[in-house]
């Protein structure tokens, strides 16, 4: 069925109401990076390790009964995997989770122990929206996708409305720039809408900056054939959604492409700085600020999306090792 509902700010503020009835915030930090003291939000202290878990509770809480009763069916790498899970188990509904066979196995893991049906599939030959949406229709549940929905995009904008509250609580004044990992962009366009006066910078992995090609080009430009391979598992999204792209583009947001190499660093300096375990694809608009490529600037605000690692490839890259799904494309320069 097709949705035509659009995603709103008053949406966005009513999933900030319904998230701080049942979650604490998500902490903020107060670091020095370039000279200038950055807000950074620990997203990845969400109880499910990933800021997933508002789209999640706002989409699944707007179901009725009936739909509620029928289940539901997303699919994803891992986080809205895991925040559907969680809010399904909390809200009594059967959830079915199209994930692919080379998922990280520690958000395969926690996405079974929340009581959620994992179907595999091969992200290099198959489509995860069409199997779901056959397992929707032959089941007759509702498909949560993993950005392309109006609901999900508002429950992410909470994140939004929430570091606002936090930024003038320490004094600190209005929030100007927001940097936010960008797979599909329900995240950055969920902030978007929460923040009309921040300037929205996307931060994606070289390879598959499809948002901050769309953005640029003013249409939507799918990733390019034969993308490389990258560490952020959780922003490989090949193409943009109309309603992602629609809210940050009409809000003028900008993009920036980061190396697998500033995302290690950007880990590293995560643990180091914060004692927070930062996944690659939640350490992107860190890295951005850290290598430069976002000027650090008083206001700003970084989103840490999310921190569910593989912990052999998260101790690799606290011993400061290149990783073999990186090394394929980067020079041969020491870390």
């Amino acid at each position: 069925m097709t949705v035509l509902r659009q995603p709103t700010r008053a949406g966005v503020r009513d999933a900030a109401a319904k998230v701080a009835a049942i979650l604490p915030p998500t902490p903020v930090f107060v670091r020095e990076i370039n000279g200038v003291d950055i807000v950074l939000k620990a997203e990845s202290l969400q109880p499910i390790g990933a800021f997933k878990v508002r789209g999640a509770w706002h989409r699944l809480t707007a179901l009725d009964d009936e739909a509620r009763r029928r289940g539901v069916v997303a699919f994803s790498s891992g986080n809205h995997a895991q925040g559907i899970a969680w809010a399904a188990r909390r809200l009594g509904i059967a959830a079915t989770i199209v994930m692919p066979a080379d998922a990280p196995r520690a958000k395969r893991e926690s996405t079974l122990a929340l009581g959620a049906e994992v179907v595999d599939y091969d992200r290099a030959t198959q489509s995860r929206e069409a199997i779901a949406a056959r397992l929707a229709e032959a089941r007759g549940a509702t498909l949560v996708p993993s950005f392309d929905d109006p609901w999900v995009i508002e429950g992410q904008g909470s994140a939004g409305i929430e570091a606002a509250r936090q930024v003038d609580a320490l004094g600190l004044g209005a929030v100007r720039r927001v940097v936010v990992p960008c797979g599909g962009g329900g995240l950055a366009a969920g902030v978007a809408l929460a923040l009309p006066e921040a300037a929205i910078t996307v931060v994606e992995p070289e390879g598959w900056d499809d948002m901050r090609r769309s953005l640029e080009a003013s249409w939507i430009e799918p990733v390019g054939a034969n993308p490389p391979p990258t560490a952020c598992d959780s922003l490989q999204t090949k193409e943009v959604s109309p309603l992602t792209f629609d809210v940050l583009s009409r809000r003028d947001a900008t993009g920036v492409a980061v190396s697998e190499r500033a995302v290690r660093e950007a880990q590293r300096w995560a643990a180091a700085q914060l004692r927070l375990v930062v996944e690659p694809g939640g350490a992107v608009a860190l890295a951005a600020l850290l290598t430069g490529q976002v000027a650090a600037e008083p206001g700003t605000l970084a989103i840490l999306s999310g921190g569910n690692v593989d912990a052999a490839a998260y101790a690799a890259v606290l011993a400061g090792e290149r990783l073999a799904v990186a090394a394929a494309h980067e020079s041969a320069e020491p870390v």
